[in-house]
């Protein structure tokens, strides 16, 4: 069997990806948002699954918030190595900000095994004490979760506390047990902007995605 394939420049591939995209999403009728486009569009871009420009649910001016948040140099802490890896540090920090990721930090193993919790949970514990409202930092924090609930729910516990205040939470855990729960709380908040890709659905790879979307639209 012959197959045909499509002949694209390597320089090309990207684009002309994005223009399957928008003309897929045109054929089923669906017509995104001027500012949430870049952001479905590129979380469709990494995993080739249209669920996206459905499954991304956006805070009022969650967009430009995060953008915002971003000019200002923000942090990005992420839950695993692998988002951390996927985000575009070198436009990150062309803005004065840098990622981070606690996950194999010494101390957080030692405090997740003393309180039987997640290095995920304790991760963002550290998180707030290092950058919290407490710390006295004045650069924004954003959150990409791509893989643990875990985070989220130490996320949600934080800022109930008034220990957190985070400029964007990106909620983007994959998976079966907590997952759900975990997003809707997030979901629920009343002050605090987030990208949530709601339902089973996300991963490391869709949270860098959102924040290079984030970071390429600016």
């Amino acid at each position: 069997m012959r197959y045909e394939f499509e002949h694209v420049l390597p320089a090309d591939i990207e684009s002309r990806s994005f223009a399957i995209i928008e003309e897929e999403l045109t054929r089923m009728g669906r017509h995104l948002k001027e500012d949430e486009a870049p952001v479905i569009m590129r979380a469709i871009h990494t995993t080739a699954d249209f669920d996206y420009a459905d499954n991304l649910v956006f805070s009022p001016d969650a967009v430009r918030l995060g953008r915002e948040a971003l000019r200002a140099g923000a942090r990005i802490v992420t839950d695993t190595r692998m988002a951390l890896a996927g985000i575009n540090k070198k436009r990150l920090e062309a803005l004065g900000g840098e990622a981070l990721c606690f996950m194999g930090d010494a101390d957080v193993a030692l405090a997740a095994k003393k309180r039987g919790s997640t290095r995920a949970a304790a991760s963002m514990e550290k998180a707030a004490r290092l950058y919290g409202n407490q710390a006295g930092d004045e650069k924004p924090l954003i959150f990409a979760i791509g893989n643990a609930p875990t985070a989220l729910v130490s996320l949600y516990e934080l800022i109930g506390k008034g220990a957190l205040a985070p400029a964007l939470i990106i909620a983007a855990p994959v998976g079966f047990v907590n997952v759900v729960p975990a997003k809707e709380q997030i979901l629920s908040l009343k002050n605090v902007p987030y990208i949530v890709a709601r339902g089973r659905k996300g991963g490391s790879g869709v949270a860098a995605a959102i924040c290079n979307a984030l970071l390429y639209t600016i």
